[in-house]
């Protein structure tokens, strides 16, 4: 089915309309599956999608009870006093979200945005989720924050602790602003991948190392609306 599509899509190159019609194949079998079938007109244009198969790593359930805890934690830790929330874009900015109104405290949050000078890989290119920016180092950034933080009670939130070196650049940038204290609070922590160390005070889950999505963490843009936190299986 997929050398027909390509025959017809050479032939067709010529004569491309404005219509689209995908077709969807769930990889990791050694030979693709179809889920639906259309037939092929040579006056189209045919787009084909693969699908990477997911699994769930922690269910919406799961991901719920431990933020709850966690915003419990933080309540107990600051009774009677405010915090700002900072979070790093984009991953982090559902977990904030969900956080923060979990908290039972005078809460605002902001947001930094960090970036690599390079690209960071597609699944494909990085099935592991080894992010080329971490390993490199060099962050920029792209999106400053909009308050002061000085003598303040500031929470960073991220969504990943992986190597450590984005979360220690982002930790000195933010104790030049002299915060009354800084914390860091991340959903997932990847132990096996730190290159520096870093400590963070409210840790979600610890996860192997393996490329996820969901819950505001992307392949290529996709993904950070599911509920679930999933593994990618076959990328």
């Amino acid at each position: 089915m997929e050398q027909t599509v390509r025959s017809k899509l050479a032939a067709s190159s010529s004569q491309r309309s404005s219509y689209e019609i995908a077709f969807y194949w769930r990889a990791g079998t050694g030979c693709n599956v179809e889920k639906s079938v259309i037939p092929v007109l040579p006056d189209l244009v045919y787009k084909i999608v693969l699908v990477p198969e997911l699994r769930v790593l922690l269910s919406r359930d799961q991901i719920a009870k431990r933020v709850t805890e966690m915003a419990e934690e933080i309540t107990r830790d600051f009774k009677g006093q405010s915090v700002i929330f900072v979070g790093v874009l984009k991953g982090a900015a559902i977990f904030l979200s969900d956080l923060a109104r979990q908290v039972s405290l005078d809460a605002t949050f902001d947001f930094i945005g960090v970036s690599s000078y390079g690209n960071r890989p597609i699944a494909a290119d990085d099935p592991a989720g080894h992010a080329a920016w971490d390993s490199l180092g060099e962050v920029r950034v792209t999106k400053d924050l909009d308050q002061s933080m000085t003598d303040r009670n500031v929470i960073l939130v991220e969504d990943i602790l992986d190597t450590g070196l984005t979360l220690n650049y982002i930790q000195k940038l933010l104790l030049a602003h002299q915060p009354r204290t800084l914390r860091i609070a991340a959903l997932l922590d990847k132990p096996s991948r730190r290159k520096q160390p870093i400590h963070a005070h409210y840790i979600g889950f610890a996860i192997p190392d393996a490329y996820v999505v969901g819950y505001g963490l992307d392949y290529a843009e996709r993904y950070r609306n599911l509920p679930d936190i999933c593994v990618i299986e076959n990328p």
